[in-house]
This record gives C-alpha cells, structure tokens and sequence, in this order.
C-alpha cells in the first residue's frame, strides 16, 4: 500500500512539474527586429522578463535571417524607422496587427569618427570638403538619410558635394560596421548616434548640427498572435513606462523632445 502512494505521490509530482514547465513556455515571448535598437530592447526585455519570472527571446539583425522563423513564432516586432515597420507589415503578410504599431523613442543622426578624430572633421559641413571619404548606409532604417541631411537647407551643392565623398554604400548597419573595420581608409560614417554608445572603442562620435540633424523612431507592434497575449501587451506598456525609458536613454536614444 505504502508503495502505491509513494507512486501516486510520485506522479503527481511529476505532473505539478510538467504543468509548472507547460506555464513557464506559455510565458515566454519571441521578438524579432533590426539590430540597431537591439542593445536597449534586449536589456529592456531581461529586466522585464525577470520582473515577471518570464523569458523574452529578442532575435536581431538583417531581416531575411529572421524573417522566415518570425513568421512562426513572433509575438512583437521591433522597428528602427516608420519606413522599416511599413516594410515588415508587408514581409509579414499580414501577421502583425497594424492597429497595434507604437512609436517608441528617437534617435538622431551623427558622424562617427576614427578614435581621437585624426582628421578633426566637427560636423556635416566637413563631410562636403573635397578628398574625405565616407560611408553611409543606403537601406533598412536609413533609406535616403545620407541625402536627408545633405539636402536639409535645400542647396543642391551640398548634396553633390557629399555624393562626390561617398566611397561605401553598405545595405545595413552590420555590413557598415564591417566595412569601417576592414577599410581603415574611410574617415567618417554617417550613420545614427546608437550605433557609436555600443561600440566605443570602435570610433569616437560627432553630433550633426542642429540644421543638419534627422530623427528616425525604434517603434513596436504585436503581432496576431501576439496580440493574444496579455504579457506581450504588457511588455509594450512597459517599454514606454520610466523604467523603459531609462533603459533606452541609456543606449543613447531620446526619451524627451529635443531643446
């Protein structure tokens, strides 16, 4: 007798177990975006997650090596620019809930510079000088910003002036990030302020003049499925309460209106 409750003890122990196990997976979100936003939604994604004893897997990078998983399995998506979350709504089809994109937080433009700014280039103006090289990037979240910022006080001369410089167009950040390292020719990159507070060591920064700046957004949508979940629509409350906020000012994005 005694071994068949020690049995049934033992099952049901199993069982609590498997239920505990089956909750946990039930608790775990998947989110899926460019890596540019990246480092603040990862860090906001563990400090939400360990707030509420759940596990936010955040896949990040060039779309097409995410894109077919996400079809599968996403509860949010993660944008760097408006253009960008337009372009995932259609990769999509239709899996994210439109209704449900949010805006988050701003980033502007920048320059970054080799360490110690060797060529002491102090801001866009000096990218239309002859004989410096730069590099942009011409897609994902940065379609036309190189020609945004150029022809920001509407002189067509700058916008020559900057093309004449430009010796790289990378297809993405990462390819960016790669050709900077490998090219050490290159004097500048044109590129946004985030990308220099995760890589310090790999250039120094120098902010765009106000007259020259462009602002593009981190913005977030759930997807159907994810809509479903009371936790993915608490992770977005969350990503725009303070402790959110704090989390992507830190990564150098803006949480305020600029002065």
């Amino acid at each position: 007798m005694k071994k068949i409750r020690t049995a049934i003890f033992g099952a049901l122990v199993a069982a609590m177990a498997f239920g505990a196990t089956a909750a946990f997976a039930q608790e775990t979100l998947y989110l899926y975006g460019p890596g540019g936003p990246y480092p603040a939604m990862r860090e906001a994604a563990a400090a939400f997650g360990q707030a509420r004893g759940a596990h936010l897997e955040v896949t990040a990078g060039p779309t097409g090596k995410w894109l077919d998983k996400a079809k599968g399995d996403a509860d949010l998506i993660f944008s760097g620019a408006e253009n960008m979350m337009t372009d995932f709504v259609k990769a999509m089809d239709g899996r994210i809930d439109e209704a449900s994109i949010t805006p988050l937080y701003l980033r502007p433009s920048a320059i970054l510079v080799r360490p110690g700014n060797p060529r002491g280039i102090k801001g866009v103006t000096d990218l239309f000088k002859p004989g410096l090289k730069v590099l942009v990037v011409q897609g994902a979240g940065q379609n036309g910003l190189w020609e945004d910022v150029a022809g920001r006080k509407g002189d067509i001369r700058s916008v020559k002036a900057l093309r004449g410089n430009i010796v790289a167009f990378a297809a993405n950040s990462a390819e960016a990030k790669s050709l900077w390292t490998e090219r050490t020719d290159i004097d500048a990159w044109l590129i946004w302020n985030i990308w220099q507070v995760a890589n310090k060591d790999l250039a120094s920064l120098v902010p765009t003049e106000k007259d020259y700046t462009i602002y593009r957004d981190c913005g977030v949508a759930l997807t159907r499925q994810g809509k479903e979940k009371p936790l993915a629509r608490e992770f977005v409350a969350f990503l725009q309460s303070k402790e959110g906020a704090a989390i992507f000012a830190k990564w150098g994005w803006l949480t305020d209106a600029p002065r």
